[in-house]
């Protein structure tokens, strides 16, 4: 009987101990966030998630954001963040920096099923381009080296199924840093063209430019689209508990029913979107193998060059 109380005594005292898991371990968890629009603006639209997150979690969460894409992939490879909303070129990016050391479990839904987004390429309405044919000798920016739609994909479709070569069908070939900064510059006069994002007609990177005032609508025009592109994953490093990645990885399913609001604004919901964001489905690396395959066709093209 006394060695019955003895282990019972000690399953007492040990169970508080063993209680919170993982969470003992990261008491503070780190997400990283890309450099997509500027700083105030993107940790503004991600403050609902980050305070979802710690409340639902339990432990305090923080986000990372660069200057550029490398610097989360960098972040991420160093083990200075656990978890990071990739593009589908930056998760391959670092899926190859770390050697299979990440893992994706998320990626973004359409109300109507859909998983992807496409590339395109945007002029000024006034500039008189209305192809990429009419766009020749002239100044193209790309987004950033490890942008999925802002280089990989334009600049792949390009030379492999357009016969366009970008470093000589264009007099320049600069990169604006992010896709703000590349319809910006569209909309000044320092890029005749540029690639970046969208995700339907009504939803993209120059359309949210409009919505905040930032641009004046009517001024940027579509030339070009690419075929559909699967969306960025969420993605976390493999040394991480698994305990710990499913239960953030449920707390995001569960984020857009249990905070509609927060997710509103997470996701910049428009009501005249008849096919907006509603959460997140399940994703594995096989979904994103064609992705890393292409930027390993890019690094050979530039050793090329």
């Amino acid at each position: 009987m006394k060695l019955l109380s003895t282990a019972a005594l000690v399953a007492l005292i040990a169970a508080p101990a063993m209680a919170d898991g993982w969470k003992d371990d990261y008491q503070v968890v780190k997400f990283g966030i890309l450099s997509g629009e500027n700083e105030k603006d993107r940790l503004m639209r991600n403050e609902p998630l980050r305070a979802y997150l710690e409340k639902t979690l339990g432990v305090e969460v923080e986000m990372f954001t660069a200057g550029n894409y490398d610097g989360v992939i960098q972040a991420m490879a160093a083990d200075q963040i656990e978890v990071a909303s990739f593009g589908s070129s930056s998760y391959a990016a670092a899926y190859t920096l770390t050697e299979g050391g990440v893992r994706p479990t998320l990626t973004t839904i359409k109300k109507d099923g859909n998983t992807g987004y496409r590339s395109i390429v945007v002029t000024r309405c006034d500039s008189g381009i209305k192809s990429l044919e009419d766009a020749k000798g002239k100044v193209h920016a790309f987004a950033d080296p490890d942008s999925t739609s802002g280089f990989a994909v334009p600049y792949f479709n390009m030379k492999e199924r357009l016969g366009i070569d970008p470093a000589t069908y264009f007099s320049a070939i600069p990169f604006g840093g992010s896709h703000e900064a590349d319809v910006q510059g569209v909309v000044n006069g320092t890029f005749d063209t540029a690639s970046t994002y969208e995700n339907n007609e009504t939803q993209g990177i120059y359309q949210r430019m409009e919505d905040k005032g930032m641009i004046e609508a009517g001024v940027i025009c579509k030339i070009w689209e690419s075929p559909e592109i699967t969306s960025g994953p969420v993605t976390f490093r493999t040394n991480l508990p698994d305990e710990m990645v499913e239960d953030i990885t449920e707390a995001y399913l569960s984020f857009p029913e249990e905070d509609p609001e927060g997710y509103a604004l997470y996701s910049s919901f428009d009501p005249e979107n008849p096919n907006p964001s509603v959460g997140w489905t399940r994703v594995d690396h096989d979904r994103y193998q064609w992705i890393v395959d292409m930027r390993n066709w890019l690094k050979r093209e530039r050793r090329g060059s």
